[in-house]
């Protein structure tokens, strides 16, 4: 039987075929639920083979103020095929795209099956790290645990010795706590926060699913940190922390990561991605390498993504708004959590 390949929009009766496809948390179904809920338009294509769906790149486009333009977006897609960047370009000057910004949850090691394709080129702006660290959780523990960085093993003993209590809580008090907490982390990082709308939508929805989950660790019985995570498929990932500015000397983050690591190998979870990485010779001037050097201590393998891509549907207003996107992201990583 010859095989029968398209490209459609997804509509509601494919769901569960698309989370079957999705292949990050960011793609899935419920990622989308949640930015419709956020007043932004989605649009789901798949691709079919034999009316089964089998790979699915989920777009939401974000309005440019005083103007009838948008940006599309797609995370952590599939790498987009001559087809998929054809119902690309009709899609988005449906939505009177200027670009839309593809970042394919695909390794440099499957970049060579990525085709050019006109308007395609790197981005200007990636929202995505290039590098994340990804820890391998199909080990025995007491092998994971052994190749940490001594300093790291020394670090969560510490914890431990201290009395630190790392707890699974996915209470609506402890997601309160856990906001403020984040306004204070933030606040004194000088750190770009989404909006409180933009967690508590977040939260809700990804909750309800089973996919958001709420780690706290305290000492005596004071909240000194709380990182939220996401599961999917067989990966926990791990892309919103805070902590406080108190008992630092207690090390609660270094236990939260091992006791985080250890949930989720009872939950028959393979790994752990640390949702960034600085790269392999990271700058230690830069603000971020303490936190990239933190990840580093539990001997995570460092991974290479494809990067970052814009899909230039305008020209013209795409060179106008990289100048403008350049200020907004100045002006957003000076603006306070709110």
């Amino acid at each position: 039987m010859k095989n029968s390949q398209t490209i459609r929009i997804v509509s509601q009766k494919d769901k569960e075929q698309w989370d079957t496809a999705a292949t990050h948390p960011l793609a899935s179904w419920e990622w989308g639920e949640f930015r419709k809920a956020m007043g932004i338009p989605v649009v789901r294509l798949g691709k079919y083979e034999n009316e089964k769906l089998t790979d699915c790149l989920q777009v939401t486009f974000h309005h440019i103020p005083l103007t009838p333009f948008t940006i599309g977006y797609a995370p952590k897609c599939p790498l987009p095929t001559a087809s998929i960047f054809r119902e690309l370009r009709t899609v988005g000057r449906e939505h009177h795209a200027i670009l839309i910004q593809l970042e394919p949850n695909s390794t440099v090691e499957e970049a060579a099956m990525m085709q050019p394709y006109p308007g395609l080129i790197p981005s200007h702006h990636p929202l995505f790290t290039k590098y994340t660290f990804i820890l391998d959780l199909s080990k025995p523990e007491q092998e994971i645990l052994a190749s940490f960085h001594p300093k790291t093993r020394y670090n969560i003993r510490v914890a431990e010795r201290h009395g630190v209590v790392v707890t699974e809580d996915n209470s609506d008090t402890t997601f309160a706590a856990y906001l403020k907490l984040s306004h204070e982390t933030t606040t004194r990082q000088k750190f770009y926060a989404h909006s409180l709308r933009y967690h508590q939508t977040l939260w809700k929805i990804l909750k309800e699913h089973n996919i958001a989950h709420l780690f706290t660790a305290t000492y005596n019985n004071e909240l000194v940190c709380a990182w939220m995570v996401f599961v999917w498929k067989n990966t926990v990932y791990y892309p919103y922390g805070a902590s406080s500015r108190s008992h630092r000397e207690v090390m609660a983050p270094n236990l939260m990561l091992w006791h985080i690591a250890t949930w989720a190998k009872r939950q028959g979870l393979f790994y752990f991605d640390l949702w960034g990485a600085m790269g392999p010779n990271p700058d230690i001037k830069d603000p971020w390498y303490g936190f990239h050097r933190f990840k580093e201590g539990y001997n995570p393998a460092l991974v290479e993504f494809i990067g970052s891509f814009d899909f230039v549907l305008n020209p013209l207003f795409y060179r106008l708004y990289k100048i403008v996107d350049s200020l907004r992201w100045f002006l957003l990583t000076h603006k306070p959590f709110s």
